[in-house]
C-alpha cells in the first residue's frame, strides 16, 4: 500500500467547529442523562467520540495516523504531572483521615467557624493562604478537604462550600507573584509580573468583594440544623475515635511551609503524605490496627498494612455513626482513576483537535472579528474561555491566545498588561469550571464535589470574566501604550 506524502490540506471553519458542536451536544446529553453522574463515565464516552469525529475530518484533510497519534500522546503526556498530583493528593486524603489530621482540623474548625459566616470565613481563610502560597491546587487538597468535612458535619451545603473554596483560592492564586500562572500570563503578554498583580487589582478585587456579600447573604440565610447528630454529639465522636490534637495539624503545616519555599505539588503532596502516615502511627496505632482485617499479622506488619491501604484505597471511618463515617471516609489512589480517565480523554480530544490544525482555524476566525480595542478584549477573554474548553488545560488557554493576540495589543496601542490581565481573568478564572479540564477534574476529585454541582456556586470565577468585559465596554482601566512603545510597536508592523 503506498502511503500519500502530500502535505495535508488546512482545516476549513466547518471541519474545525463539526467536532466541536458535536462535543457540546453530547456533553449535553451526558449530563441531561446522568447529573452529576456524568463524569463517572459518560463525559469520558462523550470525549473520545468528539476525537473520534475529528480523527477523522483530520485523515479526510490528509493528516497521517502516526502525527495525530503523536498528538494525541503528546498532549496526555503534558498532563502527566497533573496525574501524579491527583495521584499523590489521593495518598494524602487516605492518610490524613486515618491519622486524625483531617478530623482535627474539622474539630477545630467547628468550634472556630460560626456556621453564619462559614461560606463567607472559608473563601476568606482560602483566599488568605493561596495568596501567601500561590497554589490553588494545594489549598484545595488540604484545607478543602476539612472546610467540605465541617459543612458536612454541621449539614451545611457541600456544593457552596466547595464554590467558597475555589473562589478564595483561585483568587488568591490569581494575585500571588508565587503563582505558576501568574508568572506565565505577564511572561507570554512581555509585560512585568508586579505590573501586572496591580492592573488586575482593578478586575479582582470588585469580583472578590461581589462574591464575598453574595457568600454572606447565603449564609445568614441558611436554615443551620447542626447536621443530624448535633455539634457537641459530633465534637464528642471525633474525641472519642480519634486523638485530637494541635499535634495532629503538622502534616497540614509540613505542606504549607513547603508550598510558600515554592517546592514542587508532587513532592510536596508526597512528603505531606508521609508526615500523616507518621503521625497515623505515632498516634492512631490502634485505629490502623482495627482497620486490618487480617488478625494472623504481627501488630507492626499490619500497621504497615493498614497505613499501605489509606494510600491506596483510601480511610474507612467507624465511629458508630454512619453519617460521620461516610465524610470521613474517602481517600486513596484508586478513587482517582475516574478523574485521570476523563482528563486522558478530554487530552485526546486536544491533541487531535491542535494537529489537525482545527484550533488554529477556530481561533483564526476569533481573531477576524477583532475591529477595535473592545472587542479584542472580548475576543480575549472568549477565546482563552474556549481553549480551555476544548484543550482541557489552562496553560495551553495562557499560552495560544496570549501569543497569538499579542500584536494585536500592540496594533491598537494597548498596553500588553492589558493582555496579561484578560487572560488571567478568563483562562486561570474558569478552568475550575470545566469537568474535564485539569483543573476542574482535580477540584472535583480533590473535594469530593461534581464541578457542576459546584460550578453555580464558584461567584468570583463566574463574576471575575464579567467584570472584565464590562470595564472593556466601558473602556475603563484600560492602559494605554506608553509613548516609546507606541514607537517601537510601530516599528514591528
Amino acid at each position: 500500500m503506498t502511503i500519500s506524502t502530500a502535505p495535508a490540506k488546512d482545516a476549513s471553519l466547518l471541519d474545525a467547529l463539526i467536532p466541536v458542536i458535536s462535543l457540546v451536544l453530547m456533553l449535553s446529553a451526558s449530563v441531561y442523562l446522568f447529573g452529576s453522574d456524568s463524569s463517572s463515565g459518560a463525559n469520558q464516552i462523550a470525549l473520545i467520540l468528539a476525537a473520534c469525529i475529528a480523527l477523522a475530518i483530520s485523515v479526510k484533510n490528509g493528516h497521517q495516523w502516526q502525527a495525530l497519534e503523536q498528538g494525541i500522546t503528546q498532549s496526555i503526556a503534558s498532563a502527566s504531572g497533573a496525574f501524579l498530583i491527583l495521584f499523590a493528593v489521593g495518598a494524602l486524603i487516605g492518610t490524613w483521615l486515618l491519622s486524625g489530621t483531617v478530623p482535627s482540623m474539622i474539630y477545630y474548625g467547628m468550634k472556630l467557624l460560626s456556621p453564619q459566616y462559614f461560606y463567607v470565613a472559608s473563601c476568606v481563610l482560602c483566599a488568605v493562604v493561596a495568596l501567601s502560597i500561590g497554589s490553588s491546587w494545594t489549598v484545595a487538597g488540604t484545607l478543602g478537604i476539612a472546610l467540605i468535612g465541617i459543612a458536612g458535619v454541621l449539614n451545611l451545603s457541600v456544593e457552596i462550600t466547595a464554590g467558597a473554596i475555589i473562589s478564595g483560592a483561585y483568587f488568591g492564586d490569581k494575585m500571588s507573584p508565587l503563582s505558576d500562572t501568574t508568572n506565565l500570563a505577564p511572561a507570554v503578554a512581555g509585560t512585568d509580573i508586579f505590573k501586572h498583580i496591580k492592573h488586575m487589582l482593578w478586575t479582582t478585587t470588585p469580583s472578590i468583594l461581589i462574591a464575598l456579600v453574595i457568600f454572606y447573604v447565603i449564609g445568614i440565610n441558611a436554615e443551620i440544623s447542626g447536621g443530624s447528630l448535633g455539634v457537641e454529639t459530633t465534637l464528642q465522636l471525633l474525641e472519642q475515635n480519634y486523638d485530637v490534637g494541635v499535634h495532629l495539624l503538622f502534616p497540614l503545616l509540613v505542606v504549607l511551609v513547603l508550598a510558600y519555599r515554592k517546592m514542587p505539588a508532587f513532592p510536596t503532596i508526597i512528603l505531606g503524605t508521609i508526615a500523616g502516615a507518621i503521625c497515623a502511627l505515632v498516634f492512631q496505632y490502634d485505629a490502623i490496627i482495627k482497620g486490618v482485617s487480617d488478625t494472623t499479622l504481627l501488630p507492626a506488619v499490619a500497621a504497615i498494612k493498614g497505613l499501605w491501604i489509606a494510600m491506596f484505597d483510601g480511610y474507612v471511618a467507624n465511629t458508630g455513626d454512619k453519617d460521620l463515617d461516610a465524610l470521613l471516609s474517602r481517600g486513596g489512589m484508586s478513587s482517582i482513576l475516574t478523574t485521570i480517565w476523563l482528563i486522558m480523554c478530554a487530552m485526546a480530544f486536544g491533541g487531535i483537535m491542535e494537529v489537525g490544525g482545527m484550533l488554529k482555524r477556530l481561533l483564526q476566525s476569533i481573531l477576524s472579528l477583532v475591529n477595535g480595542t473592545t472587542s479584542l478584549v472580548l475576543t480575549t477573554l472568549a477565546t482563552c474561555i474556549g481553549t480551555n474548553i476544548i484543550t482541557s488545560d489552562q496553560y495551553i488557554a495562557i499560552v495560544l491566545p496570549g501569543r497569538m493576540l499579542k500584536l494585536e495589543y500592540e496594533k491598537y496601542q494597548l498596553d500588553t498588561v492589558n493582555l496579561s490581565r484578560a487572560i488571567e481573568d478568563s483562562a486561570t478564572i474558569t478552568s475550575p469550571l470545566v469537568p474535564w479540564n485539569t483543573c476542574g477534574a482535580y477540584m472535583a476529585g480533590a473535594l469530593g464535589v461534581a464541578t457542576f454541582a459546584y460550578l453555580p456556586y464558584a461567584f468570583f470565577n463566574l463574576i471575575c470574566p464579567i467584570v472584565s468585559a464590562i470595564y472593556a465596554i466601558k473602556q475603563f482601566k484600560m492602559m494605554p501604550l506608553a509613548p516609546q512603545d507606541v514607537v517601537m510597536a510601530g516599528k514591528t508592523h
